[in-house]
């Protein structure tokens, strides 16, 4: 059997057992990632030289020097009959390891991903601003991002340029006009590629990641020209990620961009994954933080310890703080109560609402 068989066949293995991720590192079985948790494959081990040939057989030619001179590669890669898959390929210890996300041919729906859709859709609907995606590797932000296009593609007509790293999901124009640019092989850069979008008459921007100054100075421009800019950006809750976007600034700038941050920025959707309670698989969880003028009031003074209390405040918004959503999906039955205390920022509190003890600025209500 070829190497491509065999790596095939692995493929074919996770999408039939609905596996998110397939690990693979030299002289070791495969890996699947089921419902959060990695599952050995029954096999031999790997050599080192299949899987070298894996990725020097796939990896796309424009993609090919790179990944002799960083040792680390990203791209993307279609089984027909399969899927396509996310794939990075790295050294690690000297030997070639690699890690591949099955990516759906179909772009979820908010009912696929049992996430607020009420909200999104209030959000897929403004007309410019910054809306972004934070959390950590594999919390689904690319998957609630594929969702909002989803919906402006079935909903309005737009011209959507997304830049990707790679690209994900990939997309058919029902009433939008959807062009996806690939970081290395249709654009160089994610900084290039925004000061090139703006010239391309743009409705909706996506921008796969928020890596640098540069690019998230052009999505301000764009947000404040009227175009809508979604992105993402690592961070664990609403208030690091607006404190990460001022260390994008020197120190002299920060409190000038307070203003027009403000005023750009139209939400952050902090996410985690938990595993569900019925039919497998994993929930998502979500911190809401809707700026509206209080929220940009408390952004302009540079109060950022005060945004929690904000989106506990607003719940009518559409904001929600981690230990609401947890509080929801526990009353519901759809997750733990053992996994929400655990995935809680503040444990103690969600113990107390579980309770059916809620602190007010009144005092306790039960």
């Amino acid at each position: 059997m070829s190497v491509l068989e065999t790596f095939h066949g692995l493929l074919s293995l996770a999408v039939e057992n609905g596996a998110s991720d397939i690990h693979i590192k030299s002289n070791k079985p495969a890996f699947l990632r089921l419902s959060g948790h990695l599952e050995s494959v029954e096999m031999d081990p790997i050599p080192p030289s299949a899987v070298r040939e894996f990725v020097e057989q796939t990896i796309p030619e424009e993609f090919y020097d790179d990944w002799h001179r960083h040792r680390q590669i990203d791209y993307s890669y279609r089984v027909e009959g399969v899927g396509r898959f996310r794939v990075n390929g790295f050294l690690q210890r000297g030997l070639p390891s690699v890690v591949m996300r099955h990516v759906s041919d179909h772009p979820p729906t908010f009912e696929d991903l049992h996430i607020d859709g009420d909200t999104l859709a209030n959000l897929c609907a403004e007309k410019d601003g910054i809306v972004l995606l934070c959390g950590p590797t594999g919390s689904g932000k690319s998957s609630t991002l594929a969702s909002m296009i989803n919906y402006i593609n079935h909903t309005y007509d737009k011209h959507i340029v997304t830049l990707e790293d790679p690209i994900e999901f990939t997309y058919t124009d029902i009433k939008s006009i959807i062009n996806q640019r690939e970081i290395g092989i249709d654009c160089p850069t994610f900084a290039q590629g925004m000061r090139a979008v703006l010239r391309q008459d743009p409705d909706v921007i996506l921008v796969g990641e928020m890596r640098d100054r540069d690019t998230f100075e052009t999505a301000l421009q764009a947000s404040e020209t009227g175009h809508l800019v979604f992105g993402t950006l690592h961070a664990s809750n609403a208030q690091q990620a607006v404190q990460r976007l001022f260390e994008f600034f020197p120190e002299e700038r920060k409190h000038a961009m307070q203003r027009q941050i403000a005023g750009a920025l139209r939400a952050t959707i902090t996410q985690k994954l938990l595993p569900a309670l019925e039919g497998g698989g994993r929930l998502p969880i979500a911190e809401t933080f809707i700026v509206d003028s209080l929220a940009r009031k408390t952004i302009m003074e540079g109060r950022f310890e005060k945004i929690e209390a904000v989106i506990e405040a607003n719940e009518d918004n559409g904001s929600k703080t981690f230990n609401q959503d947890l509080y929801r999906l526990v009353k519901a039955g759809r997750i733990t109560r053992e996994d929400a205390l655990n995935n809680s920022p503040n444990p103690r509190q969600l113990e107390m609402n579980l309770k059916g003890i809620f602190l007010s600025s009144g005092g306790i209500v039960q």
